[in-house]
């Protein structure tokens, strides 16, 4: 373990020292001060490694060097000889192993009136939880590999990190006093050597206690507020009572730190209240700093957020009304690295914002509501994944099967059959309704880990929007005067042989009879999994074709590439073509793919992009704005294909984005979180994906469009008959839906 401290410090610095960057000392922030929020990180970066562990406090440090001076925020706890150590709970059973090495150690003790059971530092010397109890993760959804290898961190060890600044938060005073144990004699002595700058407590009778026994111009005494109902024990009125009168706060702290919603309440159905409170400009009118609590990226707030992180910090620090003075976070990069002033997009970024059905993560895909959303949200170019219905009205919808993305089911399950060539799961299929039963059904949000995770998107939008036409969406993309659109074609050789009916042929009247083929100011881009239908398109000069590459590959040889530049100007590949991870959810290394392709003017997008925390690797601290820094920034793709477009624009809009600004987001290496970790304490290394063949690029000739289609009986499930397939490339019909087959660890290995 320390090999691996000394290698990923290693790592950390040489990345921070390309990156200096002092903050303008011009910026005005609406904080009492007006100086930049405070970062205050809740255990060191608990988000990756065990809370208040050494590793967990060096990378809180090293990550946010950058942004300010943060904090390292201790929860202190006693042991039976008086010393300070580090551990959130005062029982040490759930982040510790200590359970496991004194199995006879549970107690039960009363804890502001209530009956606690479990393990409890008071009962255990320094040396025996030093030499013998290790941390723990205890958050299941977060690392384990770091389990059962770190010590306990005293006070001591934690000032020994170096941190800027150093907070100590007494959560339990008065349960330590009816034990003859004094915080206040352990702070006064620890204040002697080590310049603490924050004491917190939600016990007023310790926190005017201490009045007189630190330094107030060096060391801050903070209110912790508990929950509104919870009661303080030293007045026993309740926390929403007591922070109604700031004024007496005042008497006996200089700030107060909150849960987030006495800030920005959320309502039952968790969608962020109208408006905000008045605490923080009543609190700044009283002189007192105001310091919110509760950020974790991997504990989704609001729907509002849209499972990003970054807007749920911005809320509280750059909208037009307050800033927080400071915020309390498990996951310090994120909060440090939106701590900037002013979001404007850098001239000639050279990145595409693609959407995956409009922002088909706000609502339900290809839906107009999702394209208007997409476009107010700053994406460059808006996709129709075009589908036909039995009548040939081309509509825009992610699959053929109405299933996931419609009440379909509910209305046709009569209609279901099962289409090998499209998919293995039976469905109801758009070219098997008219264009006017398609009509009577509703939009459906799809939420791909709903089932697994339980995190759903915008359920008051569930079915919500009206769904869009080919010919409605080409207006939309003329009138808004987008960038440009791509248009994806899928099943082409099964349409034209079983429904007879001729998807190009629709497509390329659509583009004509809107001027799209006689124009450059717009970019128009072609998508299919399949090269004969890419072929089509070549004449039109102006169109860029991309091949649509859904299955993982890991390499591209010089002759598969020299075919596909026979027929596209870009490839869409999952991002797991790019980089590698373990199954753990650590990256790994980075393919040639890319370079490959880049190196042939091929211009490399990568699919899909969505926000919610299960599918981005560890090494993206939960953050998806960090995992687009590592494929625009990092890696150099030509564009990413995203369902919450507002996310990729949050990102490209920061100076943070800009390779060459002072201040640039600091990207964890490839492979830096398991470099010097031992083997055995990692899952078994995953087989590289095969490389990209010639035979998997090449398909064969269209069939002719005949009218070859065998209606099914009423109530029939039928199946198809084959028919003509495309090449070795296959097309996934329904990624989102496949997501809740594979879970958290198949991060990469598919579309999302």
């Amino acid at each position: 373990m320390i090999r691996f401290f000394f290698l990923f410090s290693l790592l950390i610095h040489a990345t921070l020292a390309k990156k200096a960057a002092p903050a303008d000392p011009s910026e005005k922030w609406l904080t009492l001060s007006g100086k930049p929020p405070l970062v205050i990180s809740r255990g060191g970066f608990s988000g990756i490694a065990p809370e208040s562990s050494e590793f967990a406090n060096s990378m809180a440090i090293s990550t946010t060097a950058n942004f300010g001076s943060p904090a390292i925020f201790c929860n202190l706890q006693l042991t039976k000889d008086g010393m300070g150590i580090c551990q959130t709970e005062i029982r040490l059973d759930n982040s510790t192993t200590i359970a496991q090495v004194y199995p006879k150690g549970q107690k039960i003790y009363k804890v502001n009136g209530e009956d606690v059971r479990g393990w409890f530092a008071l009962d255990y010397l320094i040396e025996e939880l030093y030499s013998n109890v290790t941390c723990v993760q205890n958050i299941m959804s977060r690392p384990d590999v770091f389990d059962g290898q770190l010590p306990i961190s005293s006070v001591d060890d934690v000032a020994g990190t170096k941190p800027p600044q150093l907070w100590l938060n007494v959560q339990y005073d008065r349960f330590y006093t009816e034990h003859k144990l004094s915080v206040a004699t352990f702070i006064q002595e620890t204040t002697r050597l080590t310049h603490v700058n924050y004491i917190s407590s939600p016990e007023i009778g310790f926190l005017k206690s201490m009045n007189g026994k630190v330094n107030k111009a060096r060391t801050k005494l903070i209110f912790t507020v508990l929950g509104p109902d919870a009661v303080e024990p030293t007045t026993n009125q309740k926390y929403g009572a007591i922070i109604k009168d700031l004024a007496t706060v005042k008497s006996f702290a200089s700030g107060i730190l909150v849960p987030k919603g006495y800030i920005w309440p959320v309502n039952k159905q968790n969608y962020l209240e109208a408006a905000p409170t008045t605490l923080v400009t009543d609190a700044h009118k009283q002189g007192l700093e105001v310091y919110a609590s509760g950020f974790a990226n991997d504990m989704p707030g609001s729907y509002n957020y849209s499972y990003d992180p970054s807007a749920e910090y911005l809320q509280f620090i750059a909208n037009s009304q307050f800033s927080v003075d400071g915020v309390l976070t498990d996951f310090p990069p994120t909060a440090a690295q939106h701590n900037i002033s002013e979001y404007s997009l850098f001239a000639g970024q050279p990145y595409l914002i693609i959407t995956h059905n409009g922002a088909s993560g706000v609502y339900p895909g290809g839906t107009d509501l999702a394209y208007q959303q997409a476009i107010n949200d700053g994406a460059d170019i808006i996709d129709c994944s075009v589908q036909l219905s039995k009548d040939g009205v081309a509509f825009c919808m992610n699959t053929p099967d109405l299933a996931g993305d419609t009440t379909a089911m509910a209305s046709f399950m009569s209609r279901a059959t099962t289409i090998p060539e499209i998919q293995a799961k039976s469905g109801v299929f758009s070219f098997d309704l008219e264009w006017a039963e398609i009509q009577t059904l509703k939009p459906q949000m799809a939420s791909p880990f709903e089932n697994t995770q339980s995190l759903v998107r915008n359920p008051a939008a569930k079915n919500a929007g009206k769904f869009v036409r080919l010919a409605d969406f080409l207006d939309l993309a003329k009138t808004k005067a987008v960038s440009g659109i791509m248009i994806n074609i899928q099943n082409a050789a099964y349409l034209a042989s079983h429904k007879g009916l001729d998807i190009i042929a629709v497509v390329t009247s659509a583009l004509s009879n809107t001027t799209f083929d006689k124009q450059s100011t717009q970019q128009v881009f072609i998508q299919s999994d399949d090269t004969t239908v890419l072929s089509k398109f070549k004449e039109v000069p102006t169109y860029k074709r991309v091949l649509s590459i859904t299955e993982l590959i890991g390499d591209a040889p010089k002759q598969s590439v020299d075919e596909i530049k026979k027929y596209v100007d870009a490839v869409n590949v999952p991002r797991g073509t790019l980089l590698m991870t373990t199954d753990d959810g650590f990256t790994k290394y980075t393919t040639n793919v890319l370079k490959e392709m880049q190196a042939a003017n091929i211009s490399v997008f990568v699919s899909v992009i969505v926000n919610e925390f299960p599918t981005l690797a560890f090494d993206y601290f939960a953050d998806p704005i960090m995992e687009l820094a590592s494929f625009i920034q990092g890696i150099g793709v030509n564009g990413v294909v995203t369902e919450f477009p507002a996310t990729a624009s949050r990102y490209l809009r920061s100076p943070c984005s800009d390779p060459s600004a002072k201040t640039a987001f600091l990207l964890m290496p490839v492979g830096g979180l398991l470099s010097g970790l031992d083997a055995g304490m990692l899952a078994p290394a995953v087989a590289p994906a095969p490389p990209l063949e010639v035979a998997d690029i090449v398909d064969p000739p269209l069939p002719s469009v005949t009218n070859t289609s065998a209606p099914v009986g009423p109530g029939g499930n039928g199946t198809a008959a084959p028919g003509p397939s495309s090449s070795g490339i296959a097309i996934n019909a329904n990624v989102g839906l496949s997501l809740l087959a594979v879970a958290m660890l198949s991060f990469f290995s598919i579309g999302y």
